[in-house]
């Protein structure tokens, strides 16, 4: 039989470990799923962008192996290896997983309904039937947008400005996503104002991106690569063509300036993976993804390249340097 002095001891040694207990149990190991659509886990921007992520759940108390483990899946443009990958992230049993991009959202909900998907650097979630409205995603995913619409015709604008001599543009957009079309769209209603021929340009593998670029380049003519993520995969190939044929480009990624292409605008992609970090932490302390509105770009950054520039024959104008986030020279 225990006596009352061995009691009280086992007693006090069972209430000090509770707090421990309940501690381990707060604490207890995450899991984050990642879902890279079209980056190789070694290329530059997604060094730039998973560093970003990975830097915001830091500050906000995530660190890896202490709290949270992150798994990794890539697709790389690849429909079959992206499904492949959507079902291996699944089967891990994530809390919440990071969609990069818009090519893996449609694999990841369809393999479940259920695990929080947060994603980054979408154009079109609606139109792509991956949420219900912004205000009110509904369902499973939420996340935040890499553009608005009405950016695509400023694109065309700064075009004319470094290029004024461009009456031809052609657009390389995904003709099969409302995304693509929507770009497309806003391109072409401005494009009569500037003096310019649009011709759409579809995505599809390295030879035909090739094909479709050479046979439209001529003297006079410029290229506008739009918004999809898809474009990133072949970043190496546009830039190098584009000198080749001396073509004036413009770019929605900073990335494609940084190695070598002229000129870009649109968001900082390390911004919005840094803000997806807020809703992941959000999703891992309960809340719902249905309940996280979807998130639209409120500012766009200027990157020029001066050696491209000079490369081409082309003056940039002062009014535009000064109005250039950075430029590289």
């Amino acid at each position: 039989m225990i006596q009352r002095r061995e009691f009280i001891t086992l007693l006090g040694g069972a209430a000090a470990a509770w707090p421990i207990a309940v501690r381990a149990q707060q604490q207890r190991m995450r899991r984050i799923g990642v879902m890279v659509s079209a980056l190789a886990a070694d290329d530059p921007e997604w060094q730039i962008r998973g560093t970003a992520f990975v830097q915001g759940l830091a500050q906000l108390g995530w660190i890896g192996g202490r709290n949270v483990r992150i798994d990794y899946r890539f697709g790389l443009a690849d429909p079959e290896r992206r499904r492949k990958s959507a079902a291996e992230l699944i089967a891990l049993a994530p809390d919440v997983i990071l969609a990069a991009g818009a090519g893996g959202i449609g694999d990841l909900q369809q393999a479940t309904r259920t695990v929080p998907i947060v994603f980054a650097s979408v154009v079109d979630p609606v139109g792509s039937g991956f949420v219900r409205s912004l205000a009110r995603p509904g369902g499973n995913t939420t996340g935040f947008m890499s553009l608005e619409f009405g950016l695509s015709g400023k694109w065309l604008e700064l075009l004319k400005q470094i290029a004024p001599n461009v009456t031809r543009v052609a657009v390389l957009r995904n003709s099969n996503s409302t995304g693509g079309v929507a770009q497309f769209a806003a391109i072409q209603a401005i494009a009569p104002s500037f003096g310019v021929e649009l011709t759409p340009i579809g995505e599809g593998d390295a030879g035909a991106i090739d094909r479709d670029i050479m046979a439209f380049a001529r003297p006079n003519s410029g290229l506008i690569v739009g918004g999809a993520g898809v474009t990133q995969s072949f970043r190496d190939q546009i830039i190098s063509l584009t000198a080749r044929l001396r073509l004036p480009a413009v770019y929605a990624f900073r990335g494609f300036v940084t190695e070598g292409g002229l000129i870009s605008y649109g968001i900082d992609q390390a911004e919005s993976f840094r803000l997806a970090a807020g809703y992941v932490d959000r999703v891992l302390k309960g809340e719902k993804p249905a309940d996280l509105p979807v998130q639209a770009p409120t500012t766009n950054e200027l990157v020029i390249n001066l050696k491209t520039a000079k490369a081409l024959g082309l003056t940039v104008p002062p009014s535009l340097l000064a109005l250039a986030d950075e430029v590289i020279e």
